[in-house]
């Protein structure tokens, strides 16, 4: 079966939503009426009376009036799963968590920004993995509409940006910052807002890139994903452990994102070692939680920080040895109850690790 995905109504919304105006209420603005001196009653005859309230002074409306563009700040759009936005941010910056399937959030992000560039017919004219750098040729954010009839009208202006991606050190989080760098337009100089609105509308794009090719990967994992099985048994050292027939490095990438569903907090991942470190904290339940069926489930064992080594068995599986936070080895009873919380976790929320 075929998995069709268009980024036409993304894009289509990300135009519509950051470039809208704003209507202000100037109906007592000089330009929008005319008020001529008011009668005078003829000698003999009392003045009208005249509500001070209403007054309004005597003035006559220009003709010519200077248009003014009322635009807002753009705003940056989260609509790529797993990001977020930081409150007053004063940046075009967006942050992106590392969401399932996703083996190198940076690379990723970067594919995404490299994605744009080709679709705008640019290159990168400096680029840096090192310090994740990418700084772009020239190239029009908003491209010109095309017309059988009459053909292209002219681009109102191009730029240029540096992308600047920052990764956390535990790897789950990145950030992406986009900052415009050269402008050239003979119709619209270049003003603060205008380059708050461009850098923001350069962000939208790499984001609504992301989504979609994140919605691609989504798709191929429903294709392959299955169920992890997990069973007591024992790693190679003889310590109780969970034990599953999946490969070595399925369960290393998906077993994080499996935590963090069940109240855990990911603090530290060492691929080398393959040891997750993660901090659990009980869920609160509230009877909305009953009434909905969002109860998440609390597992048998004390809220702080723990270790799980990720390791090859010698029959071909995978083993997760649990280790408190000084590194000493869950007893056998609560591995136990520990395997029979998460197996119920893996089948009544129908959890894929």
């Amino acid at each position: 079966m075929q998995y069709w995905i268009s980024k036409a109504l993304t894009v289509s919304v990300l135009v519509s939503l950051t470039g809208c105006s704003v209507f202000t209420d100037e109906a007592h603005h000089k330009r929008n009426y005319r008020v001529n001196e008011p009668v005078k009653a003829p000698s003999g005859l009392a003045q009208p009376a005249q509500d001070p309230t209403y007054k309004m002074a005597v003035a006559e409306y220009d003709n010519n009036p200077e248009a003014e563009n009322y635009r807002p700040p753009a705003q940056v759009l989260t609509i790529a799963k797993g990001s977020w936005v930081e409150e007053s941010d004063k940046q075009a910056r967006v942050y992106f968590d590392k969401n399932d399937g996703i083996v190198d959030l940076d690379e990723f992000v970067w594919d995404s920004i490299k994605a744009v560039l080709a679709d705008k017919n640019s290159k990168a004219l400096k680029e840096d993995k090192l310090i994740g750098e990418i700084e772009t040729d020239w190239y029009a954010i908003i491209s010109p509409e095309e017309s059988w009839l009459w053909g292209n009208e002219t681009e109102v202006s191009q730029q240029r940006f540096v992308f600047t991606i920052e990764e956390k050190s535990h790897q789950r989080t990145a950030s992406l910052n986009a900052k415009l760098v050269d402008y050239k337009s003979k119709q619209a100089p270049l003003t603060p807002l205008l380059q708050q609105q461009l850098e923001v509308r350069a962000l939208n794009q790499v984001i609504a890139e992301f989504d979609y090719r994140y919605r691609q990967l989504e798709t191929t994992l429903r294709q392959q994903q299955g169920v992890i099985s997990l069973e007591m048994g024992f790693d190679n050292k003889g310590n109780a452990a969970l034990v599953t027939e999946q490969d070595y490095f399925v369960v290393f990438e998906r077993f994080s994102g499996f935590l963090e569903r069940l109240s855990f907090t990911i603090v530290e991942i060492d691929q080398e070692r393959g040891l997750l470190t993660a901090d659990y904290k009980k869920p609160e339940s509230s009877v909305w939680d009953s009434i909905w069926g969002e109860e998440m489930a609390e597992l048998p064992i004390d809220e702080g920080q723990y270790q799980i080594l990720v390791s090859r068995t010698n029959a071909g599986g995978t083993s997760l040895t649990w280790m408190d936070d000084e590194g000493a080895v869950l007893e056998p009873g609560t591995m136990n109850d520990l395997q029979q919380a998460l197996e119920n976790a893996l089948r009544q929320r129908g959890i894929k690790i």
